[in-house]
């Protein structure tokens, strides 16, 4: 800014220092509040079953247990995922069932970041055959549009993420170990 103190008006001069203030502070802001979030997501234990799923960080840990607790106003797995809307739109008539595109009501802030973790997860090819689902998406990679095989991990993911908040145990854990209690 010195360096061209001749080519910038005083007034813009300081409107720009200004927002340059706003920018460092934003910024101080966000660091601040998502080193609360990674605080409160490794000491709460339900928040830490959640992230032992591929993908999962703090904020989606934080923010699925914000919106829905333990879980238990929902039945089923499915029911979870119709409610972050990644559920096909489902035709039935007489015996003839057809899917749709997939419904875009529901919590759009858990879709948008269920998502990003796909997205992420698909980045990484070389990581899928340490996954237990790592098959199934090499598989489904091969045979769906990249973007259709994202939708369908982001459904994996969430119903992994409901099962593992609702039953208290960690992802990949043997089906006969003991709940943990909270």
């Amino acid at each position: 800014m010195e360096e061209r103190k001749d080519e910038i008006s005083p007034r813009m001069r300081s409107i720009l220092i200004g927002l340059y203030g706003d920018w460092v502070w934003m910024d101080h802001r966000i660091k601040t509040v998502s080193a609360e979030i990674e605080e409160i997501s490794r000491t709460e234990e339900k928040r830490v079953h959640v992230m032992t799923v591929p993908g999962i960080v703090p904020m989606i840990s934080t923010a699925m247990v914000a919106a829905i607790g333990k879980g238990e106003a929902f039945e089923r797995r499915r029911d979870f995922a119709a409610w972050v809307a990644l559920i096909p739109r489902q035709y039935s008539t007489g015996e003839r069932t057809v899917l749709g595109r997939t419904t875009k009501c529901g919590s759009r802030y858990l879709r948008m970041l269920f998502v990003q973790a796909a997205k992420i997860i698909m980045m990484q090819p070389h990581r899928w055959p340490g996954f237990n689902f790592g098959d199934w998406l090499a598989h489904a990679c091969g045979h769906m549009h990249r973007s259709k095989a994202a939708v369908a991990l982001t459904n994996k993911l969430a119903r992994m993420a409901w099962s593992i908040l609702k039953e208290k145990t960690a992802f990949d854990a043997p089906r006969d170990q003991v709940s943990i209690d909270v």
